[in-house]
Parts: structure tokens; sequence; C-alpha cells
């Protein structure tokens, strides 16, 4: 049988480029769903909110990363459950005048299979914290349901 006839799962992938045209409210919409997440300052998790809030602040990527939620892409998709998910962000420079500037087959060979040089290893994590879920760093990179 070909993986299609056996297999249930499949990997999407997603890529973007945004551009943070507000900082200030980012940031502060980051640091309100903190908030909301973490409860009142000062309880089990002061060091680890305080960590966060830190990052929100100096890092428009930190702030974006800990607002978006993948699950919350296909949560209204019938027939369909999501069973693991990772993501991060990363300031780039980016020309949008360049036609050249986002490779689209970066980490792929001919084929359009993932090459042995981009593994999910090579994708770096943000350190904010984000529907409680951390590894044993302390950073949300990769959840399951």
């Amino acid at each position: 049988m070909s993986t299609s006839e056996t297999s249930r799962f499949v990997r999407v992938r997603v890529e973007m480029v945004v551009e943070i045209t507000d900082a200030d409210a980012l940031s502060g919409t980051a640091l309100e769903s903190l908030a909301a997440e973490y409860g009142e300052p000062g309880g089990e998790s002061a060091e680890e909110r305080t960590h966060a809030e830190a990052a929100v602040r100096e890092d428009g990527a930190e702030a974006l990363a800990s607002l978006i939620d993948p699950f919350d892409l296909v949560s209204e998709v019938p027939g369909v459950e999501l069973t693991q998910a990772s993501w991060s962000s990363e300031v780039i420079d980016y020309d949008p005048e360049d036609p050249d500037g986002w490779d689209l087959d970066d980490g792929r060979d001919d084929d359009g299979e993932e090459s042995d040089d981009a593994t999910e290893d090579d994708e770096s994590a943000f350190g904010v914290p984000h529907n409680g879920e951390e590894d044993d760093k302390g950073v949300s990179t990769e959840q399951r349901v």
C-alpha cells in the first residue's frame, strides 16, 4: 500500500512573512494575553511570567509567536483533529521589492522532499511560553493534543 492509502496524518507547512506595523500594539496585546494566561502576578509561575513579559517587550518576533496558535487554524475544520504543532518566529531581513528575496524551495531538494540539510531540529524556538505547554528548557515550541 502507498503512504496515502495507509496514513491519515498530513504534515501542513505554512511559512509567512509579516510586517509589524505597530510594535506597541503588538507587545501590549501579547502582555494582555500573558496576564490572562498566568493570572495574578506573584503566583507559582512568577519567574516564568517575568521572563515571558520581558521577552515580548524586547522583541516583536517573541510577541507575535506568543499570540499565534496553530490550533486555531484547524479547530473548525470538519473531520480534522490537530495532533501536534510547532511554530517559531524570527526577525529577518526582507525586501518586499525583491522578487527573489524569499526562496519558496528553501530546505527542499529537486523532488520537493525535505533535504537532509533542513530538519525540524534546525527550527529555532521562541522563548515565550504559550498555553502552558513547555519543554525541558521552559520554551513552548510543540504541543500534542
